[in-house]
């Protein structure tokens, strides 16, 4: 029953706001927000400076390809990394709660995940 309902599952935070939505929602709400911007600080692109307040919240899996809208699936970009992650060269993991960035092959062979640790972020 619970299936044909579409019931969608939603994880709250400490103060009862939303963090995670699956695919109830397409765009970040303002607790995913928060939260994405007390883990990243600003873009999250290695070495960028930009500030939170002048970034976007990405999807890492994309929405169109079955991305859910959750904290752990979004990272902050500025609007020019987010069009340069958006090309398709670049891709992006998470590995404990931090976003890492692996260049395509034409800049890095190897494709050495990086990650901005411009914010002092513990490594």
């Amino acid at each position: 029953m619970a299936c044909d309902a579409d019931l969608i599952p939603i994880v709250l935070g400490g103060q009862g706001e939303i963090l995670d939505v699956g695919r109830a929602r397409r765009l970040f709400g303002v607790a995913q927000r928060r939260a994405l911007v007390a883990r990243d600080r600003g873009c999250a692109f290695p070495s960028c400076t930009i500030p939170a307040v002048w970034t976007e919240a990405h999807h890492i899996t994309p929405w169109a390809d079955g991305g859910p809208t959750d904290v752990s699936n979004g990272c902050l970009l500025c609007s020019f990394h987010h069009r340069l992650i958006e090309q398709g060269n670049w891709t992006i993991e998470v590995k404990d709660d931090i976003p890492w960035f692996i260049p395509p092959p034409y800049l890095d062979p190897r494709r050495v995940p990086r990650r901005n640790q411009h914010r002092g972020l513990a490594s």
